[in-house]
């Protein structure tokens, strides 16, 4: 089956987001699946055998448990497929990174010259007369 076939199906795409970060349980992976997709457990297991059987994961007994996890060698192949297409989009994206970056930096600029208010108690008490102070008011007669 190629690589595309196999990441075709968003119930597998969601599996191998889950196991990305490391080894993943198939009653993990069942736990988030089933409700999210509306599937039943058997299904969820024969999606992971797809995966299985087509190189995109590993599995490892531990005890009554089967652990998954990612193996690249597969997504690579479709990294080399899509090289051919980047062009369409590589621009766009890196255009996207020119404008994101410019942004922040109009953003550090901002905020390096906006006015800083000054906390202290010192600044705050200096608008204030200190014949008016609570409770130290004179009376000039």
């Amino acid at each position: 089956m190629h690589a595309l076939d196999v990441l075709g199906d968003p119930v597998r795409r969601r599996i191998l987001e889950l196991i990305a970060d490391g080894e993943t349980s198939a009653g993990e992976v069942g736990g988030v699946i089933q409700p999210e997709f509306g599937i039943s457990q058997p299904a969820v297991s024969q999606h992971l055998r797809v995966l299985r059987e087509s190189g995109f994961v590993t599995v490892r007994p531990e005890g009554a448990r089967r652990l998954y996890a990612v193996d690249p060698a597969p997504l690579a192949q479709a990294d080399a497929w899509f090289d051919g297409f980047r062009r369409f989009w590589q621009p766009k994206l890196d255009a996207l990174g020119t404008e994101l970056a410019r942004g922040r930096l109009a953003q550090r600029k901002a905020a390096e010259a906006a006015p800083v208010e000054d906390p202290s108690p010192e600044a705050s008490s200096s608008t204030t007369s200190p014949h008016h102070e609570a409770g130290t008011e004179t009376h000039d007669e």
